[in-house]
């Protein structure tokens, strides 16, 4: 879809969103201007993807569920968009082979590390994918949660309900594999410390007990 095409839903979506859920957003300054970044959020709802397409300021292109959207029309349209639809009984390479090209070029790609939407509200253990995307691109990773999207319309609602919705994105986190670890349990450490800082963005449980070290470095493009 062109620029100005996404441009004008993107004002859409903007506007309908501050008037009927009052969105907002919190450290959108974190946000590298240029290079390729990748952003990792929590998942509760469908409006998880729009949303945050909303919030962050540059176009991002959003790995999710190859089985969410059947029509094909509108799966072609979503695409367009820059929905890459990935399957998730296992390491989808083509999906992600499209995702590190964004990047490469320097654009931003969202991955949710849960994988699915949470039942229950309650965050989720992250999957290695978000791991093996940080390990092939190098690239930073900006966590965020997404606070208000369960209320509003969690799994197997019909219709949304009114309730505030904020996004809270957090500083960039820069990944480094060990000499001599696996990249098994690098992509594990990436996972566990991913969902560790978006659990303190939310302040809210963390899924996991791990508390890995990473450092930050200033915005760059991936290398």
């Amino acid at each position: 879809m062109s620029g100005v095409g996404y441009g004008l839903l993107w004002a859409l979506f903007n506007g309908l969103a501050r008037l009927l859920f009052r969105f907002r957003t919190e450290g959108v300054h974190h946000f590298p201007k240029t290079g390729g970044v990748i952003v990792a959020a929590n998942h509760a709802s469908f409006l998880d993807i729009p949303l945050l397409g909303c919030a962050i300021p540059r176009r991002g292109f959003f790995l999710g569920r190859d089985d969410l959207f059947p029509n094909r029309y509108l799966n072609w349209a979503l695409q367009s968009l820059g929905w890459i639809p990935l399957k998730t009984h296992r390491l989808d390479r083509k999906a992600f082979g499209r995702a590190l090209s964004h990047l490469r070029a320097g654009e931003p790609v969202v991955i949710f590390p849960e994988g699915t939407r949470t039942e229950d509200g309650v965050l989720q253990l992250g999957k290695p994918g978000i791991g093996y995307l940080v390990a092939e691109s190098q690239c930073q990773v900006i966590p965020a949660y997404i606070s208000g999207t369960f209320k509003v319309l969690p799994v197997r609602a019909r219709w949304p309900r009114p309730y505030p919705i904020k996004i809270t994105f957090g500083k960039p986190l820069k990944f480094r594999k060990d000499e001599g670890s696996s990249f098994k349990a690098f992509y594990e450490k990436v996972s566990v410390s991913v969902m560790d800082h978006i659990a303190r963005l939310g302040e809210v449980s963390s899924p996991t007990q791990g508390n890995y070290e990473t450092g930050s470095r200033e915005n760059k493009p991936c290398e």
